[in-house]
């Protein structure tokens, strides 16, 4: 039999297989890619048994969970373990601390016949060894942001790259008023987790030096952690250039094309197609206060034509006309501010293949 571990580095360097023990509400909370949950208790068992800890001690919690959990019941989370252990002959185990729920986990996966390894310490232990891998970077790596008007690309540099870091990839997010996919975002902590796991894999290939695009806080709903968004607003800074034209056409690609394809594409045509031009206008409303009145409606009767015509023919030019208006009105002015007050920290200038080749020289040489 394998041992128990708290290999952690080993268990996510190696994407080793994992079954969350914890109750769904624990897993809905956070939890690591790829991971399956078949607790030992439901919600309604746990806050049971919690309950009776709390007021009769160790021993009575134990007996009513057994009690709670037996018969069908217990035979049915059996079989389930017994099928995941038989499937994933290099997985693990684990509960909250590496305690008693993993350990009975354990114990009735051995009466059924399988001896099956759990996780030393749990989810906390992995949890705080993962924030503290992006602890380490930040204080041990070099990092370099690209920065740039809105719709040069940054994201595509960051893709050519293999020493980036992709901050909107996990938060599932374009970064921006308009940056919601018909996806939902991960929760928080799971996306601290794709993040940290990220980092570590790239160090044990030997990454040094990262390259991040330039971010607020917020992504989304996902906030980046604090000692790495400290950092950002420190770290040098490559600026990517791109004709307004292109940008233009870049924003109608993502935001436009793109965007609506993802709707329809898990909802169906008619019913995608409203609620990316739900998702468009909500999008505008949001930055309503700092248009103002006036350049709100025009930019809203704009994007409301667009919408109407591509409805009905199924073209997107028209979207042009909101997205210029947008970027000469909005975007613009105030990344010009950003990038002046940037500017003692941009030590490169250019356009796409310029920067990528640029960054990629940049790595090589640390």
């Amino acid at each position: 039999m394998r041992g128990n571990s708290s290999d952690y580095r080993d268990i996510f360097l190696n994407d080793r297989p994992m079954m969350d023990a914890r109750a769904p509400v624990e897993f809905a909370k956070g939890a690591f890619p790829g991971v399956l949950n078949l607790p030992l208790m439901n919600d309604v068992e746990r806050q049971k048994v919690g309950t009776c800890y709390k007021q009769h001690g160790q021993d009575a919690a134990i007996a009513q969970g057994q009690q709670l959990v037996s018969g069908a019941v217990k035979d049915a989370r059996v079989e389930a373990w017994r099928a995941f252990a038989e499937a994933n002959p290099e997985g693990y185990l684990y509960c909250f601390r590496g305690g008693l729920r993993s350990q009975i986990t354990q114990q009735w996966l051995k009466e059924a016949g399988i001896d099956y390894p759990r996780v030393l310490g749990g989810y906390k232990a992995m949890r705080s060894f993962l924030l503290e891998t992006t602890q380490q970077a930040v204080t041990e790596c070099a990092f370099v942001i690209v920065g740039g008007m809105t719709g040069t690309g940054k994201t595509e540099v960051i893709s050519q790259l293999s020493n980036s870091l992709d901050l909107e990839g996990h938060a599932n997010h374009r970064g921006s008023s308009f940056g919601k996919r018909a996806t939902v975002q991960p929760g928080q902590i799971d996306f601290e987790n794709r993040l940290a796991i990220d980092i570590l894999k790239q160090r044990a290939a030997g990454t040094q030096q990262f390259v991040l695009e330039d971010e607020s806080r917020l992504v989304g709903i996902c906030s980046l952690p604090l000692e790495l968004y400290k950092g950002m607003q420190d770290y040098p800074l490559v600026w990517l250039e791109d004709s307004f034209e292109g940008r233009v056409e870049r924003i109608l690609s993502d935001y436009v094309t793109h965007l609506c394809a993802e709707f329809i594409s898990m909802h169906g045509a008619e019913n995608g197609g409203s609620l990316f031009a739900e998702r468009l206008l909500q999008s505008l409303s949001n930055i309503q206060k700092r248009l103002g009145g006036e350049r709100y409606q025009r930019l809203l009767a704009s994007m409301q034509a667009a919408l109407a015509e591509q409805q009905r023919s199924g073209q997107v030019d028209l979207h042009r006309g909101w997205i210029e208006g947008l970027l000469r009105e909005y975007y613009d002015p105030m990344y010009e501010f950003q990038r002046e007050s940037k500017r003692p920290r941009i030590e490169f200038a250019g356009e796409q293949a310029a920067v990528v080749a640029y960054l990629k020289e940049r790595q090589a040489k640390h």
